[in-house]
């Protein structure tokens, strides 16, 4: 098997598995930065969401001020092209993490970039709840927590699975810019190492392990949500 490598895909195989630029260090890099920002900027973006949701006009705790922050934070987060805000916020991840260069440096710009999306989605889906339920829950006397709990997340917890597995294939992509730009993992095995040095089977072998993620991703999320929506 490595022999036949070796004979039709020469710089595949000299990429190796380990080291500093092998394929096994690219993969578990781009992991460790979708991952690693999913959850940071997951928690952000769903805080963010929350907020939205409940200080709206017609929210448990309406307030327009707040409404108004956490709507242009959210929108103009959106507004900003990952690209920039890499560079942008370079002086934050230096301050951070002592260097703007290797995953965990993409980590606070992917965090950043991704989190107003997320909370874009946790509303939407936040919102899609009844109404009916919401108002039965405070008939029944509970809480504002308890209706974020027990009725918001809970019963939007299919759709809140399913705008998350839209975010992690965004993150996916996201780390992929990212490493063209020196954060490491597949996307600087991709550009940099392919298709800038015309190692053209590297470039789309790297193409294609982050496609199988996207799938890997998309296929759970989707078992994940329909278990979700028949509890």
């Amino acid at each position: 098997m490595f022999n036949w490598i070796n004979t039709y895909f020469p710089n595949i195989y000299t990429q190796g598995w380990g080291g500093d630029f092998g394929w096994g260090t690219a993969i578990w890099q781009t992991l460790y930065m979708t991952f690693g920002a999913a959850i940071f900027g997951g928690i952000l973006g769903l805080l963010f969401g929350i907020g939205l949701v409940l200080t709206t006009d017609d929210g448990l705790t309406p307030n327009h001020a707040l409404f108004q922050i956490f709507d242009k934070v959210v929108s103009i987060g959106r507004a900003i092209p990952f690209i920039i805000m890499v560079v942008v916020i370079s002086p934050i991840t230096q301050l951070i993490v002592h260097t703007t260069i290797g995953a965990t440096a993409a980590l606070v710009p992917l965090s950043l970039g991704v989190f107003p999306f997320f909370a874009r989605q946790v509303q939407v889906a936040l919102l899609g709840v009844s109404a009916g339920k919401i108002e039965a829950a405070r008939a029944y006397g509970a809480t504002n927590w308890d209706i974020i709990v027990d009725v918001y997340l809970r019963e939007g917890r299919a759709e809140l699975i399913r705008v998350s597995t839209v975010t992690l294939i965004s993150l996916v992509g996201l780390t992929a810019m990212a490493g063209a730009i020196g954060a490491g993992g597949l996307g600087t095995t991709a550009i940099v190492t392919g298709y800038q040095r015309f190692q053209n089977d590297v470039m789309w072998l790297a193409t294609i392990i982050v496609l199988l993620l996207i799938v890997i991703i998309q296929f759970t999320g989707d078992f994940l949500a329909k278990r979700a929506h028949h509890k």
